[in-house]
């Protein structure tokens, strides 16, 4: 079967999927990602599993949400986060797959 060719992405395309990447460059909000992968939940949950202040969750949050990664739901007093779809699902545990599968392979 021959390989299918990515598109090449326009410029414009190019700079949004740069910026994704800056998103998902830092390890604390592929921390966060990951566990928004396994449920809905707000800051204080969140910043109590990951043993971090609320205020610094909610700044990575924000970058998330900035860039489409992650979703918000206001329940009354709370505000709940979630994966923004299932592609950012796909793209994590791609990356995540790949990562594993060449590690030991340097």
């Amino acid at each position: 079967m021959p390989k299918q060719r990515s598109r090449i992405p326009s410029p414009a395309e190019a700079e949004r999927l740069a910026n994704t990447f800056k998103a998902l460059a830092d390890p604390g909000r592929l921390v966060l990602l990951a566990l928004l992968a396994t449920d809905e939940l707000c800051v204080h949950e969140i910043a109590e599993r990951l043993e971090r202040e609320q205020s610094a969750v909610s700044h990575q949050l924000r970058v998330l949400r900035d860039r489409q990664l992650v979703r918000a739901r206001r329940d009354g007093r709370h505000i709940y986060y979630a994966l923004a779809d299932g592609h950012v699902r796909d793209l994590f545990e791609v990356a995540f797959a790949h990562v594993s599968h060449t590690e030991g392979k340097r």
